[in-house]
């Protein structure tokens, strides 16, 4: 079995992950430790700085005895926050301090949309101008468009984050655009595993979010390939290993 590990800045949309182990058939382990970002996850500045840095590699140590094959960093406003560069660079740092293949859930959003030869991209997020420029700013770094669109409503999110799958489809179809080859849902706090054939059925194209994206992006780091239609396009794109 494969072991993942999460660092994760909050609780917030954290069942996610037992149940993407159970739509994989217990093929994988999923493990997440808590690092305490002490802020809101949104903004920018508390993701910087000398206390993070210490309470991330503090939540590194509890990692370690899970037994993970890599790991990764799921806020993605801790990723973008640091620039196309500076994700790499704390990529390479995470990886240093755990002795295993790292990344973050703002670099899995750009590797799997070239996985899926998507360049042209919608986003829904509520974030504060700031982080969403950044954000912006770091997909076009990594090649790929924002087609528009994609500031949504703190209100509107905080709804999808507690409601179910009419919400999320009301928030997706907000951010969509036609010439959208992909959506991204890069909100940590949205529950979205069990509806994500949903959400590709009523737009019909690849739906990206943040839990199943850093899935993958953990899988990939893992060289482990695993294939099933329960988990969007994402997971249903060769090589891959059935289930």
């Amino acid at each position: 079995m494969t072991a993942i590990g999460f660092l994760c800045p909050g609780h917030r949309g954290e069942d996610d992950y037992p149940r993407i182990e159970q739509l994989l058939a217990g093929a994988v382990r999923l493990d997440l430790v808590h690092t305490g970002t002490g802020e809101d996850a949104h903004a920018v500045d508390p993701l910087h700085g000398a206390e993070f840095a210490g309470r991330l590699t503090a939540a590194m140590e509890g990692l370690r005895l899970t037994g993970a094959e890599a790991v990764v960093w799921t806020s993605p406003a801790g990723g973008f926050a640091h620039g196309w560069k500076g994700a790499h660079t704390e990529a390479t740092e995470l990886a240093r301090q755990a002795g295993l293949p790292a990344s973050s859930t703002s670099l899995g959003f750009v590797h799997a949309a070239q996985a899926l030869g998507a360049r042209r991209v919608a986003v829904a997020h509520a974030y504060p101008p700031k982080a969403a420029a950044l954000f912006g700013a770091f997909l076009a770094d990594g090649g790929l468009e924002v087609t528009g669109a994609e500031e949504v409503d703190a209100l509107t999110a905080e709804r999808a984050a507690e409601g179910g799958e009419a919400e999320l489809l009301a928030l997706a179809r907000a951010a969509d655009t036609p010439d959208a080859e992909a959506l991204l849902l890069p909100d940590t706090a949205l529950r979205t595993a069990a509806h994500l054939a949903a959400l590709e059925a009523a737009l019909g194209k690849p739906v990206l979010t943040a839990s199943q994206v850093s899935v993958w992006e953990g899988l990939r780091l893992a060289d482990r390939r695993l294939h099933t239609d329960t988990l969007g396009t994402l997971f249903t794109r060769e090589p891959a290993t059935q289930l």
